[in-house]
């Protein structure tokens, strides 16, 4: 899976769950604030996240996500050593 494919993967389903417009979703964005996230909503994105690529997510993995270029990142780092495999 190419890393526009992941981008674009993560912004449908940010939008679809948590009602953004994509269009806000831009790589320097706060991700927190855009999405209006409170602690549940975390969880929802937790839960999101391992359905749509198949991994486990700890609650440290999210300490050094601020924008949604690190999420980006930190998705495509989890995702691709895996397809390597």
């Amino acid at each position: 899976m190419q890393i526009e494919e992941i981008i674009e993967r993560i912004n449908s389903f940010l939008a679809e769950e948590f009602e953004v417009d994509a269009d806000k979703m831009v790589p320097t964005a706060n991700l927190k604030e855009t999405l209006d996230l409170d602690s549940l909503d975390y969880i929802d994105l937790v839960v999101v996240i391992e359905s749509n690529f198949g991994f486990k997510v700890k609650p440290e993995d999210f300490t050094g996500i601020v924008t949604f270029q690190d999420f980006y990142d930190y998705v495509v780092s989890r995702v691709q050593p895996k397809e390597l495999a």
